[in-house]
């Protein structure tokens, strides 16, 4: 489920959405967010995003000097790769990031090596996500659960955000009642939605996954009542988030019991696969999903694979 991308466009007052162009159209995004003082850019996809995101903001009309603040939500490579590379480019701007993942940008040499081997080795990684640049240490604002920003007349609230990553936030852009989730609210493909709506799935990549903070984190922005998400993976939906919730919940749940039925030794991770597929597909159908079932185990096939890496390294650690 290819799709074709998207230009750049304003999906709610203030907010615009950037295809960043990691991989396939429509499983990445880059936010741009305008206030009256200042202009931030919400997640940087890799290096290789960055010139999407500078044209994105001189299409808006807004100068690269009047970018007062990049934020990642986490420091995964597709959220924060680009970073570096971003301020860079943009001279007045500060980095806001998780205080457990800071040091990892500033410093990104663990966070490489632990990468590496994900997607086949240094080489496979500069080709998918091309040269993460440090960032200076002195243009990091490390962003402490309850910490508020002011872009004028745009208030933000960063909580702390553990599940999928302990150095996870998620932002509340007060103005818009919409929260820039990261992956702490799951994955949800526009290609997927269906007559029960948008479909949620959660992601459990490697290597910090916690099942019960991870359903803490949904609940506590749900009790936020937000109107809106601004999904990484991927796109604004809009609505009542509260059968989005129940359905990441519901598959929270299904992959801790994948995970626990899982046989041990060499079989395991095929195990796990298999489960998650069959999980995948018995959601849809709950769902009332009519599409191409195959087409829709496409869309997910990275995100399935990355996600039985995860629960291994989960048992593993338990």
């Amino acid at each position: 489920m290819s799709g074709r991308e998207e230009p750049p466009r304003e999906v709610a007052p203030g907010v615009v959405l950037v295809d960043a162009g990691y991989v396939r159209p429509g499983l990445a995004a880059s936010w741009l967010l305008s206030g009256r003082s200042t202009a931030a850019v919400v997640e940087t996809g890799t290096a290789l995003s960055v010139p999407r995101i500078l044209a994105a903001l001189a299409g808006r009309g807004i100068a690269r000097q009047d970018v007062g603040f990049v934020i990642v939500t986490h420091v995964h490579l597709d959220h924060a790769g680009g970073a570096g590379a971003l301020l860079a480019a943009l001279p007045a701007a500060r980095l806001v990031a998780h205080p457990r993942g800071a040091r990892h940008l500033v410093d990104p040499a663990r966070l490489l090596a632990g990468a590496a081997p994900l997607y086949g080795g240094p080489e496979g990684l500069r080709r998918l996500y091309g040269e993460v640049v440090p960032v200076p240490a002195e243009r990091v604002v490390e962003a402490s659960d309850g910490l508020a920003l002011d872009l004028g007349d745009r208030p933000l609230l960063f909580l702390d955000a553990p599940g999928h990553a302990r150095h996870h936030f998620a932002v509340l852009d007060r103005a818009t009642r919409g929260f820039f989730t990261g992956d702490a609210f799951g994955l949800s493909y526009r290609s997927l939605d269906g007559p029960g709506g948008p479909f949620f799935f959660p992601t459990t990549t490697p290597v910090q996954l916690d099942p019960p903070a991870f359903h803490a984190t949904v609940d506590r922005m749900l009790a936020e009542r937000p109107e809106r998400m601004y999904l990484t993976h991927y796109g604004m939906v809009e609505g009542d988030p509260g059968p989005w919730a129940a359905a990441l919940h519901r598959a929270i749940d299904g992959h801790v019991r994948a995970a626990e039925a899982a046989p041990a030794g060499a079989g395991r991770g095929e195990a796990l696969r298999r489960a998650l597929r069959d999980l995948l597909l018995g959601e849809l159908d709950a769902q009332g999903w009519q599409g191409d079932r195959a087409a829709a185990l496409d869309a997910f096939a990275a995100d399935l694979e990355l996600n039985a890496r995860g629960l291994e390294v989960w048992l593993d650690s338990r």
